[in-house]
């Protein structure tokens, strides 16, 4: 292979700091998110009636709660990422 040079190993570890601040800043946004929010709703569509041509839809509301516990885990393990990140680097 001509013209293949390696990254050199400091490029590499460059990286791998840059994507554990960009999982850190995700899992703070996450974590704030959950928080403010306390749970993900959705709508969905059923049939109530479905009698030959004639049929009767009823739209329905769903809420996943989350609980406030996961919300602090991820804003904490994100916080924990940056921290380590700025030690290192």
């Amino acid at each position: 292979m001509e013209g293949y040079r390696p990254e050199p190993a400091a490029n590499r570890k460059g990286n791998k700091l840059k994507t554990n601040a960009l999982l850190g800043i995700i899992f703070i946004i996450i974590g704030i998110s959950a928080l403010a929010y306390q749970g993900i709703t959705y709508t969905t569509r059923e049939k109530v009636i479905d009698f030959g041509p004639i049929q009767v839809s009823a739209d329905k509301t769903r809420t996943v709660p989350i609980t406030p516990i996961v919300g602090g885990i991820a804003l904490i393990g994100g916080i924990v990422l940056l921290v380590m990140e700025n030690k290192k680097g």
